[in-house]
């Protein structure tokens, strides 16, 4: 077959080929004589490519649930008002733009490890601990794996529950670290295998890195109730393994703050000497922000002020210092009695309408007919939802316009009271 003509596009010179066509001669030596001949091409990012085909897509009744960020009821991004409060007030002081310390805002991880553990809890009140700020919750957990992979001389291994939030993975493998897994989900009650995680925990090496979800399991919204954290914190007692704690949803799993971080406290009140990933993405709303933070629960204050030079001392190659501006909204929410006491009425209002629409979508299943038990979309907690139905995903999709990833894992928060029906009418359909 002919070389298609060729098309110039800048400086660029591309050529279209037929299938099956090799390379143009010249071209083809091009390619051998670069330094980067060798890079394959990559996969495109599973939620990224959900949105674009969403984009592409002209049904008038589409819907995005691929992408985990908050939506109002009306489908559209929110920005709460304490957040748009705390912005005016750190406006109207005119403050500089000048570098954090490696650390980040020392009044911002105050807050933060005392909105973790509790004011009173004597980690808090005896200093033996360290926070510093990171970028948001990714940053927060590479910190803390590079943190690890660097002394952490016990074990390589880094335990994982099976399925884990996508980025757990390559965020320790690129840190050295080992990756292996726990049993934790269980398709066929769409529930916590407990049975399966407790006799999996029991049965991993002593001296290694387990790492939990603090609430709001990522990706299936399923927890462990109190009783069984109590049971897996004594497992991992006696096993006497690391744990690695991830909290990116407290206050936005179930609204209120407490009950989202009493695993971490529990764990700690027991002996177990934590570390923890915080993210104000979800919980403030400041996703693009990229606010966290990564918290080293130590011995003593001793031990703590180590543990801290070593952090700055990896920070330091990685980013030098974290952004100003997210840090200062979070600290000033955290640090303001009245915009502290309006976040947490509206983190409450956020996890009350998630909560809300998986009990509509559970009552227009009902209306629809379905006689599938569907429990477990009320049992879950948080903004995901694994839906347990990945085999039916390309029909949600192609006839209904329904847009998730492969897996069947949905975002709640693209569901509103106006296309609840419609999402209930369309998993009916491909689920009867």
């Amino acid at each position: 077959m002919a070389l298609l003509p060729p098309l110039l596009l800048g400086r660029r010179l591309l050529f279209l080929l037929s299938p099956g066509r090799r390379l143009p001669p010249l071209l083809a030596a091009s390619r051998a004589g670069s330094w980067w001949a060798q890079v394959e091409m990559g996969p495109p990012d599973p939620i990224l490519g959900v949105t674009e085909a969403f984009k592409r897509d002209t049904n008038s009744k589409k819907m995005n649930l691929g992408v985990g960020a908050y939506r109002d009821d009306n489908g559209k991004p929110y920005v709460l008002n304490c957040v748009r409060k705390a912005e005016a007030q750190i406006a109207a002081k005119k403050l500089d733009k000048e570098y954090l310390p490696i650390a980040g805002l020392a009044e911002f991880n105050k807050a933060s490890a005392e909105l973790a553990l509790g004011e009173t809890n004597e980690v808090i009140q005896s200093g033996r601990y360290v926070t510093v700020q990171t970028i948001s919750g990714t940053g927060s957990l590479r910190v803390g794996a590079n943190f690890l992979q660097r002394f952490f001389k016990s074990s390589r291994d880094v335990y994982l529950p099976k399925p884990s939030w996508g980025n757990h993975t390559p965020i320790f493998r690129d840190a050295g670290m080992q990756l292996q897994s726990y049993r934790y989900y269980d398709p066929k009650t769409c529930g916590f295998d407990f049975a399966g995680a407790l006799d999996d925990i029991s049965k991993v090496p002593e001296k290694s890195i387990i790492l939990f979800h603090a609430c709001a399991h990522n990706p299936t919204g399923v927890d462990p109730r109190p009783e069984q954290w109590k049971e897996l914190a004594a497992v991992v007692k006696k096993r006497n393994l690391f744990v690695f704690f991830d909290m990116a949803y407290q206050g936005f799993a179930s609204g209120d703050i407490n009950r989202d971080s009493w695993a971490v406290r529990h764990f700690i009140e027991q002996g177990i000497n934590v570390v923890l990933s915080q993210s104000y993405a979800k919980n403030m709303g400041l996703y693009g922000e990229r606010v966290g933070a990564f918290t080293v629960v130590c011995q003593d204050a001793e031990e703590a002020k180590r543990v801290e030079s070593q952090l700055k001392i990896l920070i330091r190659p990685m980013y030098s210092n974290p952004p100003i501006n997210g840090a200062r909204i979070a600290s000033t929410i955290l640090n303001s009695p009245d915009l502290r006491k309006e976040w947490l009425t509206e983190v409450k209002g956020m996890a009350d309408r998630i909560i809300g629409m998986r009990s509509q979508l559970v009552d227009n299943l009902k209306k629809e007919g379905s006689s599938h038990n569907w429990q477990h979309i009320t049992d879950q907690i948080g903004i995901k939802k694994n839906m347990a139905f990945a085999f039916q995903v390309e029909r949600l999709t192609k006839e209904f316009s329904v847009y998730m990833t492969k897996d069947g894992r949905i975002s709640v928060a693209g569901v509103t009271s106006g296309n609840v029906a419609y999402l209930a009418h369309a998993i009916h359909q491909v689920s009867k």
